[in-house]
């Protein structure tokens, strides 16, 4: 039997707040044969590349016990349901049709559905490498929008270009593999022009409700020292201002722009498109990170192997609670986040919505995880009592599912998920979640 764990009521945001959870397709759809292959199908196929040698074949059958799951999410009582569109199986005949019944079904329960058109899963025959994938990509947004966009009216681009980025292209952590560290750039550049260009496509197609969902973290430097505070610097560059200074100030920061492919013509041109104004912006929030000067070796961080020819190092930050997944908890960190923003962009920054958050813990009884969505929770309202606009707060995650290169390692569900068996177990935080929400009616 699960415990409940007391709690104060949720803090009172604005009206029209969001209260939502995101999933991502590849992580929970499965039904891989009913679909175009994607760059995750040939990474995992690759021995050694997800750690416990699963791959999201089937993961969470989403795709076959989807009116299961849209019952959960009505249950739970959010607002918003963050999912993401296959962009393979809108290749494959009859892939849109899923996201029609999705869609309606989401309606049909109260529940506002919310698509984010590239989780990382690219066609396989697709490269970001080269730019005419940004091209394709807003074909494949005004593909979409054409059939889901008279139900769906709030759109997210991409999600954490960053990551997919670097753990992807620069270190070979994710798919497709590359480790090309620095020389990763154009693939950041074309996922922001495709951002733009896709901004302007659901715009055509009459949306007016758009966001991305780029991750962003506070960077602690390790020490007061010279060295150790211009490491974090960069390191805050490349995790967080390559990634918003475009979308937000229409520019790279210094230093950068001179990288990308085209300079210096084709990247003014292109940043005209990359920063086509936004209705919100989305904020995937999960850690702070310590930073320190270059250490000579190689580095052991969160399970990836960091190469000593990087111009910073990833430091241990003691001294606070950590997940499953050895993540650092500190919500705190997160209302210093959207205050640097809010400093740091002022008017330019649109309201702001975190559109993933959320901890890995085993357990049904996963009263850590209630702790930690408190936590976070009353450290945005902070935010919003401190002038940041705030809009919205999406969990991170309805289900368990494929954790990408940590394959079925890690939970981080409101809901259980028997891999073997598909039942779903709602969690001791999906009832406090659910509980929260009816009461604050």
């Amino acid at each position: 039997m699960i415990a409940r764990m007391a709690t104060n009521p949720l803090p009172q945001f604005p009206p029209g707040f969001l209260w939502g959870v995101s999933t991502s397709a590849h992580q929970i759809e499965g039904a891989v044969e009913e679909r175009d292959p994607s760059v995750w199908d040939a990474f995992t196929a690759e021995p050694g590349r997800v750690k416990d040698g699963s791959t999201a074949a089937v993961a969470c059958d989403h795709y076959h016990r989807y009116p299961e799951d849209v019952a959960l999410l009505a249950d739970l009582g959010v607002d918003a349901y963050r999912f993401s569109v296959s962009w393979p199986r809108v290749n494959s005949p009859g892939g849109l049709d899923f996201y029609d019944r999705l869609v309606d079904a989401l309606c049909a329960a109260g529940v506002r559905p919310v698509p984010t058109l590239f989780h990382w899963d690219l066609p396989l025959e697709l490269d970001w490498l080269n730019r005419d994938t940004a091209e394709r990509f807003a074909e494949y947004a005004a593909v979409v929008v054409g059939r889901l966009g008279d139900r769906a009216r709030k759109w997210i681009t991409l999600n954490e270009p960053a990551e997919h980025t670097l753990l992807g292209h620069a270190l070979g952590a994710h798919a497709p593999g590359r480790r090309l560290l620095f020389d990763a750039l154009p693939v950041a550049h074309h996922q922001l022009l495709a951002h733009g260009l896709a901004v302007r496509a659901l715009r055509a197609a009459g949306a007016g409700d758009i966001g991305i969902a780029n991750s962003h973290g506070p960077t602690w430097a390790a020490s007061r020292r010279a060295e150790d505070v211009e490491a974090a610097d960069f390191y805050d560059l490349l995790l967080n201002r390559l990634f918003a200074d475009p979308l937000l100030l229409g520019r790279y920061p210094d230093g950068v722009g001179e990288l990308m492919p085209g300079h210096p013509e084709g990247v003014e041109a292109d940043l005209k498109v990359i920063a086509e104004p936004l209705d919100w912006y989305g904020i995937n929030y999960y850690q702070p990170t310590r930073v320190g000067a270059p250490q000579g070796t190689e580095i052991e961080f969160g399970g990836l192997t960091l190469p000593a020819e990087l111009p910073f190092s990833v430091r241990e930050l003691e001294g606070y609670p950590v997940t499953d997944f050895g993540w650092p908890v500190v919500p705190e960190a997160l209302t210093e986040l959207l205050l640097d923003f809010h400093r740091r962009y002022g008017d330019r920054l649109p309201p702001v919505v975190i559109t993933e958050n959320g901890c890995s813990y085993e357990g049904i009884d996963d009263q850590e995880r209630i702790t930690f969505l408190d936590g976070h929770v009353r450290a945005l309202h902070r935010a919003s009592e401190q002038g940041v606009d705030v809009r919205g707060y999406f969990v991170w995650s309805l289900l368990d599912n494929f954790e990408w290169a940590e394959g079925y390692a890690r939970r981080f569900g409101l809901v259980h998920v028997d891999y073997d068996t598909q039942k779903r177990t709602p969690k001791a935080s999906y009832l406090w979640l659910r509980d929260a929400l009816r009461a604050r009616g």
